[in-house]
C-alpha cells in the first residue's frame, strides 16, 4: 500500500487545482499545532509556497479501489465501534483523528483486553485515559485513528469486529447519587476534647461525587455504641455508611469491632495503598460500609478517592480488586495535588 501511494503523487508545483486528499498539519514549536489545510481543499497557486514551507514537495493523487479505505472513513467506523454508553464524539475528522469525550460526569471504564487486541492489529490505534479515572462531561477520554492514509478495508473491518466483541471498549458509568450516613468515632471528639474535622472532609468528598449526607452520628471508642450509631443511620434510610477513624492497631481503636457488631459481611480490611492502608470495606445487607482511617482527614487524596466512585457505580470491591491497587497505589504527596491527573491509583 505504501509503495502504491509513493507512485501516485505529483510535484507540489503541479498540484494547483487539485483536491487535497487529507488534512495537512502545521507545527510551530511552543506556539501552534493544527490543521493548515483541510481535506477537500482545492490547491491554489498562492498555497504552493506555504506547502513547501511545511516540507511538502509532493501531493498524493488518490484513486481508491473497493478493497481500500481512507483514514477519515476508517476513523468514523472505529469511533462508532469503540464508543460505549456515556461517550460521544464529533463526526468531523481532524488530521485523520477522532477524539472520544465523556457525555456525562462519571467513572471511565476501559475494556483493557479488547483495547489491547485492537491495538495489536498495527495499522489502527486507540489511546485512552486509564481505567477507573473520574471524568467530567466534555473531557476527552480517548483518541483514535488509522495510522496510514489508506489501508486495506479488511484491517478496519477486523478492528471494528474486535471493538464490538465484548463489553464497550470505552464507556463512562454514571455515579449513583446516594444519601450517606456518617459515624464519627473517637473519645476525643465525642467528649469534646477536640473539634471534629472529619465530617467536613467526608461531606466534601461525597457531595463532590453528587451524593448527599443524611444522618451524622458521633460515638466514643465503644464497639457497641458504634454499632448502635450505624444502626441508627440505617434506620434513617442511609444508602451508604462511612465511619471515620478508629481503624489502627491501637487498643482503643474499636471501630472495626463496631462495624462487625452492626452486622457487616464480606468485610475486607487493609489495602496496598498509601495513604489509606487501613481502609475497611464491607456490606450490611445491600448497603456498602466504608471504615476510613484517620489519614483520610489529613491527606487531600487517599484510597477513599479510588474506591468511592467505584462503589457509586455499583461495583463490589473485595480483596482481589484492592490487591490490584498496589501497582500505582503510592501517592507522591505532591506540593500541588493534581489528582486524578497523576499516577496515583493507576494500576
Amino acid at each position: 500500500m505504501a509503495e502504491k501511494l509513493r507512485k501516485n503523487t505529483v510535484p507540489v508545483e503541479e498540484s494547483v487545482g487539485m483536491v487535497l486528499p487529507h488534512d495537512i498539519t502545521e507545527i510551530v514549536k511552543d506556539r501552534f499545532k493544527g490543521r493548515a489545510f483541510r481535506k477537500g481543499h482545492i490547491i491554489r497557486a498562492e498555497d504552493v509556497e506555504h506547502l513547501r514551507r511545511l516540507g511538502k514537495e509532493h501531493i498524493y493523487v488518490l484513486e481508491l479501489g473497493p478493497e481500500e479505505i481512507h483514514e477519515n472513513e476508517a476513523a468514523l467506523l472505529m469511533a462508532a465501534a469503540l464508543a460505549g454508553p456515556g461517550v460521544e464524539y464529533s463526526e468531523e475528522v481532524v488530521e485523520g483523528k477522532i477524539n472520544l469525550a465523556a457525555s456525562i460526569d462519571g467513572l471511565l471504564k476501559i475494556d483493557r483486553e479488547s483495547l489491547y487486541r485492537f491495538n495489536l492489529l498495527g495499522e489502527v490505534m486507540c489511546a485512552t485515559l486509564q481505567d477507573n479515572t473520574p471524568v467530567k462531561r466534555g473531557e476527552p477520554v480517548a483518541g483514535l485513528r488509522l495510522i496510514p492514509l489508506v489501508a486495506a478495508r479488511r484491517v478496519v473491518e477486523e478492528a471494528v469486529s474486535v471493538a464490538r466483541s465484548g463489553a464497550p471498549v470505552v464507556r463512562v458509568e454514571p455515579l449513583a447519587k446516594v444519601r450517606a450516613g456518617l459515624v464519627i468515632t473517637g473519645n476525643e471528639v465525642y467528649h469534646g476534647r477536640i473539634e471534629d474535622r472529619f465530617e467536613g472532609v467526608l461531606r466534601e468528598k461525597l457531595t463532590g461525587f453528587g451524593s448527599t449526607v443524611g444522618p451524622v452520628r458521633f460515638a466514643p471508642d465503644d464497639a457497641e455504641l458504634i454499632a448502635g450509631a450505624i444502626a441508627s443511620c440505617l434506620a434513617e434510610g442511609a444508602e451508604l455508611i462511612v465511619t471515620s477513624g478508629g481503624m489502627s492497631v491501637d487498643p482503643d481503636d474499636v471501630t472495626r469491632l463496631g462495624i462487625a457488631l452492626a452486622g457487616a459481611e464480606s468485610v475486607v480490611y487493609g489495602t496496598p495503598v498509601l495513604p489509606g492502608a487501613m481502609l475497611l470495606i464491607g456490606r450490611i445487607g445491600s448497603v456498602p460500609v466504608l471504615g476510613v482511617p484517620a489519614c483520610g482527614m489529613f491527606h487531600a487524596i487517599t484510597v477513599l478517592d479510588l474506591v468511592l466512585p467505584r462503589i457509586l457505580i455499583g461495583e463490589r470491591i473485595g480483596r482481589e480488586q484492592l490487591a490490584a491497587l498496589g501497582h500505582g497505589g503510592l501517592c507522591r504527596q505532591c506540593a500541588r495535588c493534581q489528582y486524578p491527573i497523576c499516577s496515583f491509583g493507576k494500576s
